[in-house]
């Protein structure tokens, strides 16, 4: 655990007790801080209580003692209507942070023998892997690595600052929201599409949610940006114009000076200038298709940037295994693949996964964001959709006609039809997992939705007549 000495001797309110509320209050008991907490939810409070917390219905609270209100990325703070914390926060002129803002505090104030060097990844679609995959490099590099944030976990529940730390930290945009002072010394916008927008208003909101990432960089320190899309190409020229900071573009589309681009699927280094030819991401079987070039090519640029030489970084960048639930085989059976993308909640992201593959078997659907309608040029490559939840007959509507379809409604009779499809033909195929939509409306998460269908491809037999599965 990192403590947090910001607010030493004050007492603090902390709404929202799930994974980061409850280790931002343990970092600020560690660093002399009364935290005052309290959740809407009564187990939640119940388990703070049981730990020794200072649990405080903030409603009757004095706002007038907090220093701060540590707010709960999840708890809105602006749309579609700030939560009732918010205001009683504003009301009072107490500031509203959240526990990134916390850990950024902890670095500023640590000796400069102990600061870490941070590295921040952000962006619409890729953000795990990529934070993954920079950490494994660093590791490979023999670097002490430590990632968290967003992914596995939350940042202050890492180990204490020490000489020689990286934190690889993935961010959220609503984490973002509530982070003023973080100064990375590789910040990366990977990618902006349509998210969020419930929880930012529109993508002017969304993006000035992510470009806080870029906002305290100076001239020691590099921005890695995804230039594939009208937002990053802004974001690197506004850069660009300020030359305040490294801003190195980063393409899978088209050639670039002074950082790095895919083409063809080989990895080119142009950070010198001139282009070398450093790796071709077509054989490296943990990271297919383009979205996931994008992702090894940040990867690469952010190791290039701390100090790792070109030959280490794909060294290690081949040795990456890959994450669960992002485009992750989970089984090979009478030649048919099964790949879980459960992490695909929205449009873009099924894009993605679905661009990877000249034809497959798709199971998608749950709790739409938007419709599919501009999913419409690779409709042509689905051999049959296999729909679930919610959104399965929208999906269905907008397939008709263009790809065969059967409504399964559930995940174990999807898997099941899929299968029996696709080993009919007698090639080999693959089955998609890739939802593009939210799990909410039948699982906890989207990991829970991807251990769903990990369990229902394990179930399934092979045919005995028909070679091994795997």
């Amino acid at each position: 655990m990192i403590p947090v000495s910001a607010f030493e001797g004050r007492e603090i309110a902390v709404f929202g007790l799930a994974r980061s509320g409850l280790t931002a209050a343990r970092a600020l008991v560690a660093g002399g801080a009364r935290p005052c907490l309290w959740d809407d939810k009564p187990r939640p409070r119940a388990a703070a209580f049981a730990e020794g917390f200072n649990v405080v219905d903030l409603r009757d609270a004095d706002w007038r003692r907090f220093a701060a209100l540590v707010l709960a990325p999840g708890a809105p703070l602006t749309h579609p209507a700030p939560h009732w914390t918010v205001g009683l926060a504003q009301a009072s002129h107490v500031e509203i942070i959240g526990d990134v803002e916390l850990f950024a505090r902890a670095v500023s104030a640590a000796p400069a023998a102990s600061r870490p060097r941070v590295v921040a990844v952000t962006g619409t679609n890729g953000k795990s892997t990529t934070t993954a995959l920079i950490g494994h490099m660093l590791r490979h590099a023999g670097r002490d690595a430590r990632i968290g944030g967003n992914i596995g976990v939350g940042v202050l529940g890492l180990d204490p600052f020490r000489a020689g730390a990286i934190f690889v930290l993935e961010l959220s945009s609503f984490q973002l929201d509530l982070t003023h002072t973080l100064k990375p010394d590789v910040a990366i916008i990977l990618n902006l599409t349509e998210d969020h927008l419930d929880r930012h208003g529109d993508m002017e909101g969304y993006a000035a949610a992510k470009r806080r990432v870029l906002r305290n960089l100076t001239a020691r320190d590099t921005a890695v940006i995804g230039v594939d899309d009208p937002w990053g190409e802004r974001f690197l020229a506004e850069l660009q114009a300020a030359k305040a900071t490294n801003a190195w573009p980063v393409s899978v589309r088209r050639p670039v000076s002074g950082g790095v681009y895919v083409a063809e699927g080989v990895l080119y280094d142009a950070l010198d200038g001139s282009p070398v030819a450093v790796d071709d991401l077509r054989d490296v079987t943990a990271l297919p298709g383009r979205h996931n070039w994008q992702n090894a090519a940040c990867a690469y640029a952010a190791a290039r940037a701390l100090g790792i030489g070109a030959t280490e970084a794909i060294s290690g960048l081949r040795g990456f295994p890959g994450l669960a639930h992002r485009m992750e085989t989970i089984r090979v059976i009478d030649g048919v693949r099964f790949v879980n993308d459960s992490k695909a909640t929205n449009v873009d992201a099924a894009r993605q996964a679905m661009s990877a593959y000249p034809r497959f078997y798709w199971i998608a659907g749950g709790r739409a964001k938007s419709g599919i309608d501009t999913l419409s040029n690779l409709f042509g490559s689905i051999a049959k959709a296999y729909l679930i939840g919610e959104a399965a007959a929208d999906f269905g509507a907008t397939l008709a006609g263009r790809a065969p379809v059967a409504q399964c409604g559930d995940m174990d009779v999807a898997v099941r039809a899929a299968f029996e499809d696709a080993r009919a033909t007698g090639e080999e195929a693959i089955v998609l997992f890739s939802p593009a939509c939210a799990s909410f409306d039948q699982f906890a998460d989207f990991e829970a939705r991807g251990e769903a269908f990990r369990s229902a491809v394990l179930a399934l037999q092979p045919d005995s007549t028909r070679g091994d599965a795997r």
